[in-house]
Protein backbone atom coordinates (compact mmCIF):
# COMPACT_ATOMS: atom_id res chain seq x y z
CA UNK A 1 0.00 0.00 0.00
CA UNK A 2 2.47 2.35 1.14
CA UNK A 3 4.60 1.90 -2.58
CA UNK A 4 1.39 2.67 -4.46
CA UNK A 5 0.41 5.51 -2.14
CA UNK A 6 4.30 6.57 -3.34
CA UNK A 7 3.43 6.28 -6.89
CA UNK A 8 -0.14 8.10 -6.74
CA UNK A 9 -1.39 4.84 -7.75
CA UNK A 10 -4.01 4.85 -4.75
CA UNK A 11 -5.03 7.85 -2.46
CA UNK A 12 -4.92 6.56 1.01
CA UNK A 13 -7.17 6.65 3.92
CA UNK A 14 -7.15 8.61 7.44
CA UNK A 15 -6.30 5.52 9.10
CA UNK A 16 -3.70 4.46 6.65
CA UNK A 17 -2.01 8.05 7.14
CA UNK A 18 -1.91 7.55 10.72
CA UNK A 19 -0.15 3.91 10.17
CA UNK A 20 2.53 5.83 7.93
CA UNK A 21 2.92 8.58 10.09
CA UNK A 22 3.70 5.74 12.93
CA UNK A 23 5.73 4.35 10.97
CA UNK A 24 7.99 7.85 10.43
CA UNK A 25 7.93 8.60 13.99
CA UNK A 26 5.72 11.93 13.12
CA UNK A 27 1.95 12.81 14.38
CA UNK A 28 -0.38 12.76 11.58
CA UNK A 29 -0.64 16.48 11.41
CA UNK A 30 3.29 16.61 10.62
CA UNK A 31 2.65 14.08 7.84
CA UNK A 32 0.00 15.99 6.15
CA UNK A 33 1.28 19.29 6.84
CA UNK A 34 2.60 21.83 3.81
CA UNK A 35 6.54 22.03 3.87
CA UNK A 36 7.99 24.80 5.13
CA UNK A 37 9.05 27.10 1.98
CA UNK A 38 9.97 30.14 3.83
CA UNK A 39 12.44 29.11 6.67
CA UNK A 40 14.60 32.71 7.51
CA UNK A 41 13.21 34.15 10.92
CA UNK A 42 13.63 38.15 11.24
CA UNK A 43 13.86 39.36 14.88
CA UNK A 44 13.53 43.12 14.74
CA UNK A 45 15.58 45.21 17.53
CA UNK A 46 12.27 46.48 18.47
CA UNK A 47 11.24 42.85 19.16
CA UNK A 48 13.94 41.62 21.21
CA UNK A 49 13.46 40.80 24.47
CA UNK A 50 14.90 42.46 27.46
CA UNK A 51 15.07 41.82 31.05
CA UNK A 52 16.36 44.79 33.76
CA UNK A 53 16.92 44.16 36.96
CA UNK A 54 18.51 46.75 39.10
CA UNK A 55 20.93 47.63 36.81
CA UNK A 56 21.99 44.25 35.26
CA UNK A 57 20.35 44.12 31.40
CA UNK A 58 19.98 40.97 29.47
CA UNK A 59 18.72 40.77 25.97
CA UNK A 60 17.89 37.74 23.82
CA UNK A 61 19.19 39.10 20.25
CA UNK A 62 17.93 35.74 18.69
CA UNK A 63 14.44 35.40 17.34
CA UNK A 64 12.62 32.26 18.33
CA UNK A 65 12.61 29.29 16.19
CA UNK A 66 10.68 26.52 17.52
CA UNK A 67 12.71 22.95 17.82
CA UNK A 68 15.85 25.22 17.77
CA UNK A 69 17.02 25.70 21.81
CA UNK A 70 19.55 28.43 20.69
CA UNK A 71 19.89 31.99 22.30
CA UNK A 72 22.77 34.81 21.49
CA UNK A 73 22.62 36.93 24.44
CA UNK A 74 24.33 40.46 25.03
CA UNK A 75 24.32 41.26 29.07
CA UNK A 76 25.92 44.27 30.91
CA UNK A 77 26.47 44.26 34.72
CA UNK A 78 26.63 47.45 36.03
CA UNK A 79 29.70 47.90 38.69
CA UNK A 80 29.52 45.42 41.86
CA UNK A 81 26.40 43.62 39.99
CA UNK A 82 26.18 39.60 41.25
CA UNK A 83 23.70 38.51 38.33
CA UNK A 84 23.62 35.54 40.76
CA UNK A 85 23.54 31.62 40.10
CA UNK A 86 21.90 29.73 36.92
CA UNK A 87 20.62 25.93 37.68
CA UNK A 88 22.30 23.39 35.86
CA UNK A 89 20.63 22.73 32.33
CA UNK A 90 19.96 19.13 30.92
CA UNK A 91 22.89 17.16 30.24
CA UNK A 92 24.57 18.26 25.99
CA UNK A 93 23.71 21.97 27.18
CA UNK A 94 26.57 24.54 26.58
CA UNK A 95 27.80 28.09 26.31
CA UNK A 96 30.39 30.20 24.91
CA UNK A 97 31.07 33.54 26.81
CA UNK A 98 33.02 36.53 25.16
CA UNK A 99 33.24 39.62 27.40
CA UNK A 100 33.31 43.34 25.79
CA UNK A 101 33.89 45.11 28.00
CA UNK A 102 34.94 45.53 31.72
CA UNK A 103 35.97 41.83 33.74
CA UNK A 104 33.72 39.16 34.32
CA UNK A 105 33.68 36.76 37.25
CA UNK A 106 32.16 33.61 35.93
CA UNK A 107 31.89 30.81 38.07
CA UNK A 108 31.07 27.04 36.78
CA UNK A 109 30.80 24.22 38.89
CA UNK A 110 32.32 25.73 42.14
CA UNK A 111 35.35 27.30 40.15
CA UNK A 112 35.43 31.16 39.58
CA UNK A 113 37.11 32.54 35.81
CA UNK A 114 37.96 35.85 35.64
CA UNK A 115 37.66 37.46 31.94
CA UNK A 116 39.06 40.20 30.86
CA UNK A 117 37.33 42.30 27.70
CA UNK A 118 38.72 40.27 24.33
CA UNK A 119 38.28 36.64 26.51
CA UNK A 120 36.27 33.89 25.69
CA UNK A 121 35.10 31.05 27.24
CA UNK A 122 33.09 27.41 26.61
CA UNK A 123 31.53 25.51 29.74
CA UNK A 124 28.71 22.58 29.20
CA UNK A 125 26.22 24.33 31.05
CA UNK A 126 25.32 20.92 32.73
CA UNK A 127 26.30 22.51 36.15
CA UNK A 128 25.52 25.51 38.50
CA UNK A 129 27.21 28.42 37.01
CA UNK A 130 27.55 32.51 37.94
CA UNK A 131 27.75 35.57 36.26
CA UNK A 132 29.30 38.93 38.38
CA UNK A 133 31.43 42.32 37.81
CA UNK A 134 33.38 42.70 41.04
CA UNK A 135 35.15 46.06 39.43
CA UNK A 136 34.19 49.50 39.46
CA UNK A 137 33.32 49.75 35.53
CA UNK A 138 30.23 48.14 33.54
CA UNK A 139 30.82 44.60 32.29
CA UNK A 140 29.27 44.00 29.29
CA UNK A 141 29.45 40.02 27.67
CA UNK A 142 27.94 37.99 24.91
CA UNK A 143 26.64 34.46 25.67
CA UNK A 144 25.77 32.02 23.22
CA UNK A 145 23.93 28.95 24.62
CA UNK A 146 22.64 25.84 23.55
CA UNK A 147 20.17 25.06 25.94
CA UNK A 148 18.72 21.29 26.09
CA UNK A 149 15.59 20.63 27.32
CA UNK A 150 14.46 17.09 28.99
CA UNK A 151 12.93 14.95 26.92
CA UNK A 152 8.99 14.16 27.90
Amino acid sequence: MLSAVERGEKVPTVVVLDRIADGLNLRLSQLVSELETDRVVLRRASQQETVDEGGWRRTILTPVVPGVNFEWIRTTLPPLADAGDFPAYAPGSHEFVVVTAGVLHLGVGGREYVLDAGDSLYFPADSIHSYANRGDVTCEYFVAALIMRPRR
